[in-house]
C-alpha cells in the first residue's frame, strides 16, 4: 500500500492539521523524513501553502490546532508544535503549547527544524554589534510605545533584554516597569 493510501486511512481522508477534505497531499516532516508513514502527514493545500511560505500565514486558520494538538501521531504532534511555536507571539498559541503533551523524542524532532532557523537569526544593534539575551542596551532616540501614552526617552537603559526568536529586528525589555518590544536599530549595546 502506498504512503498516500496509508495516510488517507490513518486520517480518514482529512487534513491532519485542520480536518479539511479537499486537495490533500503527502508532506514529509523535515528535517530527516525518509518518506515513511511515520514521518509523513496528510495536509490540505491551505495548510501546506502556509507552512512552506510564512508570508501567507493566516493566524485564524491555525485555531484548528486546538483540536488536532491532541493527536497521538508523532508526525502530527511535531507539525502542531512547530506551528504553535511559530505563532506563539499571538498569545493563544502559547496557551496551547503550555497544555500540549509531547514525549521527549517527539519534542526533540519538533525542535530540530526550529533550532536550525533560530540559529540563522542574529540580532544586531545600531552599530552592528551582536546582541545576546540578557544584554543591556540604551535607547538612541525617543520611542513612542504603541498602545500607550508612554514615550521611552533617549538614553534610557534597558537591562536584561530578551530576543525575538522569529525576527532579528525585535528585542524585548522593560522600560519604566513595562515590557515593550524595541526595534534593534534604535538601541546601542552598553
Amino acid at each position: 500500500m502506498s504512503v498516500l493510501k496509508e495516510l488517507q486511512e490513518r486520517s480518514e481522508s482529512k487534513c491532519e492539521l485542520c480536518n479539511a477534505t479537499e486537495n490533500l497531499s503527502v508532506f514529509e516532516v523535515p528535517p530527516t523524513s525518509d518518506g515513511s508513514l511515520e514521518q509523513s502527514v496528510l495536509l490540505c493545500n491551505t495548510c501546506l501553502t502556509q507552512i512552506e511560505d510564512e508570508s501567507k500565514i493566516d493566524v485564524n486558520h491555525w485555531r484548528c490546532l486546538n483540536d488536532t494538538m491532541w493527536s497521538q501521531v508523532p508526525a502530527v504532534q511535531v507539525m502542531v508544535w512547530r506551528m504553535l511555536h511559530k505563532l506563539r507571539a499571538e498569545g493563544w498559541p502559547q496557551n496551547l503549547l503550555d497544555m500540549m503533551y509531547v514525549d521527549d523524542e517527539t519534542l526533540q524532532w519538533a525542535k530540530a527544524e526550529s533550532n536550525e532557523s533560530e540559529q540563522n537569526i542574529v540580532h544586531k544593534d545600531v552599530n552592528g554589534v551582536v546582541l545576546q539575551a540578557g544584554d543591556n542596551v540604551v535607547l538612541i532616540k525617543d520611542l513612542k510605545v504603541k498602545g500607550s501614552s508612554m514615550v521611552a526617552k533617549q538614553g534610557t537603559a534597558v537591562r536584561r533584554i530578551s530576543l525575538d526568536p522569529d525576527n532579528a529586528e525585535y528585542i524585548e525589555g522593560k522600560v519604566d516597569g513595562q515590557t515593550i518590544v524595541i526595534i534593534t536599530k534604535f538601541v546601542k549595546k552598553i
